[in-house]
């Protein structure tokens, strides 16, 4: 069951990574490498900071300590949404959910996300919205 499970985990295109209480990455697998473009040798060791936008890291270890020191969270089901940086600086749109993790004594001990690259999406999206939008306006303009 242990290979099984490891080939699940490293074979998954999502990103699957483990940060411990501090918020430092302890395990990055395959999915991740390719999203983020950080070796697993060059991820694990590193801040959680390594594929945080700099602009939304004081909020996010805000709500990274808060639920460190509670052992609990408002996101226990369903996906968040939050935008990624890549290796190179490019910046992706993600939905991840969490799963935190405990010891035997019921102890915070970090927590595992499962990310999905979503930019494609996202794009599409805004571009329909953009498109409904002049149409919306053209139509308001039309005589009744």
């Amino acid at each position: 069951m242990d290979r099984l499970l490891n080939q699940a985990v490293n074979g998954a295109p999502d990103a699957i990574l483990i940060s411990d209480r501090e918020g430092i990455i302890r395990f990055w697998n395959s999915g991740a490498e390719q999203m983020f473009g950080h070796t697993t040798t060059e991820a694990v060791g590193q801040s959680l900071d390594l594929i945080i936008p700099e602009n939304i890291r004081s909020r996010h270890w805000e709500g990274y300590r808060r639920v460190m020191a509670s052992g609990e969270t408002k996101y226990k089901t369903g996906l968040l949404s939050s935008p990624g940086v890549r290796k190179d600086g490019s910046r992706i749109s993600l939905e991840f959910s969490l799963v935190l993790l405990h010891d035997e004594a019921g102890e915070m001990q970090g927590c595992a996300s499962i990310m999905r690259d979503v930019s494609e999406r996202w794009k599409k999206d805004r571009e329909l919205k953009e498109r409904l939008t002049v149409c919306e306006t053209k139509l308001a303009g039309m005589p009744a």
